[in-house]
């Protein structure tokens, strides 16, 4: 028998209620609700057999340019300038996957982790413990949506164009190495800590810049920049939390500590301001780009205060918070600390 007594229909209730989970969206938008609707769907299906979801498919613009040239680092050199379309557009499209990759990488590697510090209490924060793990467990939720939104828009870039472009021929994202780095250098369970809580709270308050980079740009493939909007959507919540955690566990850290953390906020921001050099060297590689390794050695060592993420202005209020703006090690001259 279909339906249920009162003459509903139980697979629309199901589709609620995981739409309930998913970002802020405008049901009325097609480039919205494909991405959303694939996001919805894919639970039950992953786990069973691949299936053609024509959906997101049918809005994908093929003229598109996959990912904006701006935010390549080597745009203007020689070297780019003399390719072909073909071979422009394969990088463009890379750039793409390479984009969503450190997505992921910093969701899954940073972000996470540091929030099930938050919920195990690590940093005793004495703030409601009950509330406080729900809100950051719900957000733990959202950054699994978030990896398979980015997934999907990947996927169906690589569906489109037919290049393979596997996320697994490319390396773990910067951001997520330098913090590797620094967990492996740190002498202490409290340390790494608070390499962990320094490095999330970048992550979470700077990301929104960071996906502003694709949400802002209306030249490139819908799709695309539909994924960061929608992402971003969730983010300005996910901000709010870091902030407020960050400045709880503040008021309990030794004054050790909080130098110990100071030194990882600034590291973090660093990273996370920074072009991924190694993973552009790996695309070169895959593309088979000649002279592409000396262009990009050309461009490392010209690029001095350049940065790939220069809107820090949600980091410099955390920083004013905390009243530490001249202690943190940080040249907040070389980024943008005031919201566009």
């Amino acid at each position: 028998m279909n339906g249920t007594p009162d003459g509903t229909d139980p697979g629309a209730s199901t589709v609620a209620q995981r739409l309930r989970s998913l970002p802020e969206h405008d049901p009325h938008d097609a480039v919205e609700n494909a991405v959303l609707s694939r996001l919805a769907g894919n639970w039950h299906r992953r786990a069973t057999v691949k299936r053609e979801e024509p959906d997101l498919d049918d809005v994908f613009e093929l003229d598109r340019p996959d990912f904006p040239e701006a935010l390549l680092p080597f745009r203007e050199h020689p070297t780019y300038l003399a390719l072909d379309d073909g071979t422009k557009a394969r990088i463009l499209a890379w750039g793409w996957v390479s984009f969503n990759k450190n997505i992921m990488d910093i969701e899954q590697h940073v972000v996470n982790p540091g929030f099930a510090l938050v919920t195990q209490d690590v940093f005793d924060t004495g703030v409601d413990r009950e509330s406080t793990a729900l809100a950051v467990t719900q957000a733990m939720v959202d950054e699994q949506y978030h990896t398979l939104m980015h997934l999907n828009a990947s996927a169906v870039t690589r569906r489109k164009r037919g290049w393979r472009m596997p996320e697994t021929a490319l390396p773990l994202a910067y951001k997520a190495r330098r913090q590797a780095q620094r967990l492996a250098a740190a002498a202490t369970d409290d340390e790494r800590a608070l390499v962990s809580l320094a490095f999330t709270t970048v992550a979470e308050i700077s990301v929104n810049a960071h996906l502003d980079l694709v949400a802002e740009n209306h030249d490139i493939q819908p799709v695309n920049r539909m994924t960061a909007v929608l992402h971003n959507r969730d983010e300005y919540c996910h901000a709010s939390i870091a902030d407020t955690l960050a400045q709880e566990a503040w008021k309990h850290f030794s004054p050790g500590q909080r130098g110990y953390f100071l030194a990882a906020l600034a590291d973090g921001m660093e990273a996370f301001a920074a072009h991924d050099f190694t993973t552009w060297a790996r695309i070169v590689d895959l593309l088979g780009v000649e002279g592409g390794q000396e262009m990009l050695r050309d461009i490392a060592g010209a690029s001095g205060g350049k940065r790939l993420l220069q809107d820090f202005s949600g980091l410099r209020r955390l920083c004013r918070e905390l009243d530490v703006l001249d202690s943190l090690p940080f040249d907040w001259s070389t980024v943008s600390t005031e919201a566009p």
